[in-house]
């Protein structure tokens, strides 16, 4: 029996071993391919083991069936209705995951431009308004953050990257300010302001390699108010200012200086002010 008798006629041996061989050289390199895939992403941080197995296995699937397909057009087989709906499928998944994969990209360029670090103190927009939380987590899709509240709260990659945040944490420290109003009498204003630096400076958290500065922004013969600002941890700033509110207030009570100290700014007073 001719074995040639078993091939069409516009069909050669030859191009037959070149399919072959097309198909065996993709199978082969699918091969190397999802294990080179998948130790790129085991390495890269914020990808889970599971998407990454999925990923490299997606890999030698698709160069499979390109070496499928184009083992087909050597033989000369019409690929085109298999090459749509390869095409169809491609746009459909492109469409159904431009999401995932939005976020995977920006969580990749997270990691390597590292506009926030595990630790550091962030502040972005939420639904409900200005979200501030440490972040505990940078994954592929998302940026976990843990509110000063409790809360936990998952920020998209894509978000992190198109809106503003703020890092509290880059520079190392961060500047909070209370506001002293002091019954002057008699006190001079430089003996006041001597007073209340060294009273900020004593408490602890507040960072001495950057001054404490006690600024006078309004002087009057009975009244002093004075911006007291001081540096501290990024993340302690809470606890910090009150630690410093409560340190001004027993200070200047205790030299028997009638002071009012806060930490938040309040609006204009529709009724007249206290004497201090």
């Amino acid at each position: 029996m001719d074995l040639r008798s078993l091939l069409p006629d516009d069909v050669k041996w030859w191009d037959l071993l070149i399919a072959l061989a097309i198909v065996i050289a993709g199978w082969l390199l699918s091969r190397y391919a999802r294990k080179g895939v998948l130790a790129l992403l085991l390495r890269t941080p914020g990808i889970t083991e599971t998407v990454a197995h999925v990923a490299s296995r997606i890999c030698g699937y698709l160069l499979v069936l390109l070496g499928v397909g184009i083992g087909f057009a050597v033989l000369g087989a019409n690929v085109q209705p298999l090459l749509a709906i390869v095409l169809l499928v491609a746009v459909v998944l492109a469409l159904v995951l431009r999401g995932v994969a939005d976020n995977f990209a920006a969580g990749v360029l997270i990691q390597a431009r590292q506009p926030v670090k595990l630790g550091d103190e962030i502040r972005v927009e939420g639904p409900d308004g200005l979200l501030v939380g440490t972040v505990t987590e940078l994954n592929s899709r998302s940026v976990v953050l843990v509110t000063q509240d409790g809360r936990t709260a998952h920020v998209p990659n894509a978000k992190i990257l198109g809106d503003s945040i703020i890092n509290d944490s880059t520079h190392g420290a961060r500047r909070s300010e209370v506001q002293v109003r002091v019954d002057r009498r008699s006190a001079a204003v430089d003996a006041l302001l001597d007073e209340i630096t060294a009273a900020t400076t004593e408490v602890e958290g507040v960072h001495a390699r950057e001054h404490v500065r006690a600024l006078p922004v309004a002087v009057s013969p009975e009244r002093l108010t004075v911006r007291v600002l001081f540096w501290h941890h990024p993340a302690h700033a809470v606890t910090v200012t009150a630690d410093v509110v409560r340190a001004l207030a027993t200070s200047l009570e205790a030299s028997g200086i009638r002071a009012a100290v806060t930490s938040e700014s309040a609006s204009a007073p529709l009724t007249p002010p206290d004497s201090i």
